[in-house]
C-alpha cells in the first residue's frame, strides 16, 4: 500500500488504502489534521507542502486548480481533501500556517 510520510509529525508513515483521500488516511491514523471547510475543497487549511512523490498523486482537481490560479495554493502544495495516492510514496510537511495550536510538530532536523 502507499504511504505518506509527513516530516514535521512524529509517527511512522501513513498507508494510504485504496481511493482514500490523504485527509481521510491521516485521520484514519490518528493525525488531527485542520479542515475548516470539512473536506469539501472549499478552502486551503488541508493543504500540506509536498517534498518528494507530487507525480504520484491523483492528477490536481477543479477546486485545486482554482486555488493555484488565485495564487492560494502552490505548484509543490496539495489539497489533502482532494488528493490521493493510486501508487508510490510521498513525503510532505504540515505548512507552518495551517498547523494546529495543540498538536506537536517537529523542527527542521528532528
Amino acid at each position: 500500500m502507499p504511504l505518506i510520510t509527513i516530516e514535521n509529525l512524529p509517527g511512522a508513515p501513513v498507508e494510504v488504502p485504496p481511493g482514500a483521500t490523504l485527509l481521510a488516511a491521516l485521520q484514519a491514523a490518528g493525525h488531527d489534521w485542520m479542515h475548516a471547510c470539512g473536506a469539501k475543497g472549499r478552502c486551503t487549511t488541508c493543504r500540506l507542502q509536498v517534498s518528494s512523490g507530487l507525480e504520484n498523486l491523483t492528477p490536481p482537481t477543479d477546486a485545486e486548480l482554482r486555488y493555484r490560479a488565485a495564487g492560494r495554493l502552490l505548484p509543490h502544495e496539495r489539497l489533502t481533501c482532494q488528493a490521493r495516492l493510486p501508487a508510490g510514496d510521498v513525503t510532505a510537511r504540515v505548512p507552518e500556517a495551517t498547523q494546529l495550536p495543540h498538536v506537536r510538530y517537529l523542527a527542521d532536523g528532528q
